[in-house]
């Protein structure tokens, strides 16, 4: 069974490797939207594979890290491409989650990576 969990956070970033004119050089900044998935059995005496609870005491410090911030500051995220930083948030939670298989991280309401390690 998988269980999912969103966070939002909002960020600035430019992206130096894009071409001079490219819109996303100059800094901007966006509402991201992560969603979390974590697969796992259910527990025999609490009918649930995580508590929600749990899962967001683990994850908010990691957003915490990078909410109101330059992105290009972070590092690890030189270049934040929505790709790179979902790279970098797997990296950060997978240690305290070690049963998370999936996560999609929306730049905009409509465009955004799936990640699955």
């Amino acid at each position: 069974m998988q269980i999912f969990k969103e966070f939002t956070f909002d960020s600035a970033h430019f992206l130096p490797n894009v071409p001079d004119g490219h819109k996303c050089k100059a800094i901007h900044g966006h509402t991201y939207r992560l969603t979390t998935y974590i697969s796992g059995n259910l527990h025999p005496h609490f009918n649930w594979v995580m508590d929600f609870s749990d899962l967001k005491q683990a994850i908010e410090p990691i957003i915490n890290q990078i909410d109101h911030q330059l992105l290009n500051d972070i590092p690890g995220l030189e270049n934040p491409t929505c790709e790179q930083i979902a790279v970098w948030l797997w990296n950060q939670i997978k240690p305290a989650i070690p049963n998370l298989v999936r996560i999609t991280l929306n730049e905009t309401p409509t465009s955004g990576v799936v990640y699955e390690g």
